[in-house]
């Protein structure tokens, strides 16, 4: 018996539930998200509300910050390690692969000097992103690798950040 069995097993009651909830109403499949920021008082601390959650985001010292919370890109890294691991979770339980543990680190650059105000050679952004997953299984290598196949086609925030798109701002 996989460590993660009794979780996944709950999983797949869930997933079920809401297969038969999106079939009988395609449109309940659409999930509006929303993230709201503001600065807390003159700290520079920025809490961001997502969903019903409040998560601080701070800058190091270098950057006038407190270290109180993940910066913006952390949390944009952060972000992609959870989905990348819900997407294991779910594709992992969708092709009844059994899992003792699964871990993803995710790897990036940031060129600081723009920020800070110095030359920049382009739109200042996260740079040569990666992820190194770790999934533990007594599932043969040719099934974790299909599951590895199965969360990059499946995961949005890694399809997201792959796929050009646009971003408007509002008035």
């Amino acid at each position: 018996m996989a460590k993660l069995d009794s979780y996944m097993q709950y999983k797949a009651t869930v997933l079920a539930q809401r297969r038969e909830q999106f079939s009988a109403n395609p449109e309940a499949s659409l999930v509006h998200l929303q993230a709201t920021s503001h600065v807390a008082g003159n700290t520079g601390v920025r809490p961001v509300k997502m969903g019903d959650y409040i998560i601080i985001s701070d800058s190091a010292p270098g950057l006038a910050g407190n270290s109180l919370g993940p910066s913006s890109p952390e949390m944009l890294l952060g972000a992609l390690a959870s989905c990348l691991i819900h997407t294991y979770l779910l594709q992992a339980t969708l092709l009844e692969i059994p899992l003792d543990h699964v871990e993803v680190t995710i790897f990036g650059g940031l060129d600081m000097a723009p920020v800070v105000g110095l030359p920049q050679k382009g739109p200042i952004k996260l740079e040569a992103l990666s992820y190194k997953p770790v999934v533990t299984s007594d599932a043969p290598a040719e099934t974790i690798e299909r599951l590895h196949a199965a969360v990059e086609e499946s995961c949005a925030v890694l399809n997201t950040l792959r796929s050009p798109m646009t971003v408007e701002r509002q008035a």
